[in-house]
């Protein structure tokens, strides 16, 4: 890529000062960068590190001395992650290759829109539908009757199962799978896990029971909706009779899992390793940390924030913010850690007090 400092920073609806012709091909951390890359400064922290590398000019906090630190010229960005979601995106432009691989496997049945890449060995099942602008990347599977939307990235060796629809700009990582059978099975009759959910533990293995489990078919899909991103080896499952859902704009990370019939809002983010049992609803705009686990046919509210490592085995209200296991409101959580911390002086000063 090559840009000069007033291309980028019209993108990034930025402001400019200094020489606005130095043309960048690249962005790097201020002790890195050479003379040819952006340095992104964003805060004051980086200013010393900005003498260590040879950059002419860089992404810089409001008010930075900028002229100071030897630079020609800077974009100023007041909320520099921001400012880097837009530069990052204008850096990582898709290739504008088209055309189907000769070594693809695409259904005649399949549509395939204007200006789509199908990359080698992609496969592309009966009666698929791949929106205008895609980009099918190398060993990728569309299976039967996908409908996927415009602009779509589905990155090597993604996997979307029959029947899943998709919004526009679907971003799909390496390896994920998105609408593979549900984990659901059944017993011929009640088992001792149906049992002791009943009966709060009291559930007994009946030795002369058939304990063959049966499988209950996947026949509901996913449905995904705009702007949505999956993670790299992220799955979610197809629902059983009804779709699983995802909202708009919703981001889900890497190794994440989403149990069949699942509804997730609008705007979500779920981080690494979040993993949602069957019937899970989790309202717009809600954000679950890493390895947060939600317990079967709960419900989430809108706006909930789930702290790293937080297990939910409740319903969760709107606005919540929670933490810990089993999560609870993270005041009453913290609280707890503080009493937890304080209980080895307390036993001691009990065991003082009796000898006393």
């Amino acid at each position: 890529m090559n840009f000069t400092l007033s291309e980028i920073a019209t993108a990034l609806n930025a402001e400019l000062q200094g020489d606005g012709s130095l043309r960048v091909t690249g962005a790097a951390e201020p002790g890195q960068a050479g003379e040819d890359y952006l340095a992104l400064a964003m805060s004051p922290k980086w200013a010393e590190a900005l003498q260590q590398g040879h950059a002419r000019a860089a992404l810089v906090w409001p008010g930075a001395d900028w002229r100071e630190m030897g630079l020609q010229g800077a974009i100023v960005a007041p909320r520099g992650r921001l400012a880097m979601a837009g530069l990052t995106q204008l850096l990582d432009a898709p290739g504008a290759e088209t055309g189907i691989h000769p070594s693809a496997v695409v259904d005649a049945s399949a549509e395939i829109g204007e200006g789509v890449f199908v990359g080698p060995l992609a496969v592309i099942g009966a009666g698929a539908v791949i929106g205008a602008n895609s980009r099918i990347m190398a060993q990728a599977s569309i299976g039967p009757g996908v409908r996927l939307g415009q602009g779509a990235l589905i990155h090597s060796g993604a996997r979307l199962g029959r029947n899943v629809v998709t919004g526009d700009r679907l971003i799909v990582q390496p390896n994920a799978v998105i609408g593979g059978d549900g984990f659901s099975f059944v017993t011929e009759s009640e088992s001792h896990v149906e049992s002791a959910r009943a009966e709060l533990g009291q559930g007994k293995v009946l030795e002369e029971a058939d304990p063959t489990w049966h499988r209950i078919h996947s026949l509901g899909s996913v449905i995904l909706g705009d702007d949505v991103e999956i993670g790299a080896c992220a799955t979610i499952d197809a629902g059983t009779i009804r779709p699983t859902r995802v909202g708009n704009g919703s981001k889900i990370d890497n190794l994440v899992q989403v149990g069949h019939n699942c509804v997730i809002g609008d705007h979500c983010l779920l981080c690494g390793h979040v993993g949602l049992a069957g019937s899970v609803n989790i309202g717009d705009r809600s954000v679950l940390g890493g390895k947060v686990g939600v317990s079967d046919n709960l419900n989430i509210g809108a706006d909930v924030v789930l702290t790293g490592g937080s297990i939910v085995l409740s319903n969760v209200p709107a606005g919540r913010v929670m933490m810990g296991y089993p999560a609870t409101k993270i005041d009453s959580q913290v609280e707890s850690y503080k009493a937890l911390r304080r209980l080895p002086r307390l036993m001691r000063d009990l065991a003082a007090s009796r000898k006393g």
